[in-house]
């Protein structure tokens, strides 16, 4: 199992933490040695967990340049036309997808093209799925312009657990499909926002998986 680069500090902790609370019950209780062992037992369940969180798979996808990628694994929470305020000023079709702690958390780039507009906002730390977690958390916006000059924004969020979010998209950059685009800690959130015209490939409920599941395509 392929380890993300951003879960090496955590990694670390965890193991520097688990060593620290293991040792003294190998020390103390030698005679009460299932205690040691139980508690050993627990420890590699959680670093497991915490291993698993930050794997790292590997996805590879053939879609068409009109196709939209999802940009990150959970369930499909809101298929909805909205006002999106922040860059466009325009209705769009909001898809958003909560992604639990077992998820993979890598975010990939949903299409090619020239990330226009890259900003990061602190904020609160609503439950993901809080309608107002896509204003109001911390979270970070993404705006990419492909060829045929339609510009799709991504939002990543943070949820009541995560406490950082991590964005590679530099404005000017390129994005390009299987490519990741950032990484969030822990349950959060992904929304993306489409030009009302575009055909939409997933409906509520939906699980899905990132750089995988065609959300929509584009007219």
């Amino acid at each position: 199992m392929k380890i993300h680069k951003e879960g090496n500090t955590t990694i670390i902790i965890v193991l520097i933490l688990l060593m620290i609370i293991n040792i003294p019950f190998y020390l103390f209780l030698p005679d009460l040695w299932l205690i040691p062992v139980f508690v050993t037992f627990l420890s590699a369940i959680f670093i497991f967990f915490i291993l698993w969180f930050f794997r790292k798979p590997h996805r590879v996808n053939n879609s068409a340049d009109h196709e939209i990628i999802c940009p990150a694994d959970g369930k499909v929470v809101v298929i909805e036309e909205v006002f999106e305020g922040e860059f466009l000023n325009e209705k769009r079709i909001q898809i958003s997808v909560f992604m639990s702690p077992l998820n993979v958390h890598i975010n990939w780039y949903p299409l090619n093209g020239e990330v226009i507009y890259s900003k990061y906002h602190p904020g609160k730390h609503l439950v993901a799925w809080h309608p107002k977690s896509s204003t109001e958390n911390e979270r970070s916006t993404v705006v990419v312009k492909n060829q045929q000059n339609k510009t799709i924004l991504m939002r990543q969020i943070a949820g009541a657990v995560a406490r950082r979010i991590v964005t590679y998209a530099k404005e000017d950059s390129q994005a390009k499909k299987n490519t990741e685009m950032g990484f969030i800690k822990f349950g959060s959130r992904v929304d993306i926002f489409l030009p009302l015209d575009a055909e939409i490939k997933v409906r509520l409920n939906q699980k899905v998986s990132g750089n995988l599941t065609i959300l929509a395509a584009l007219k």
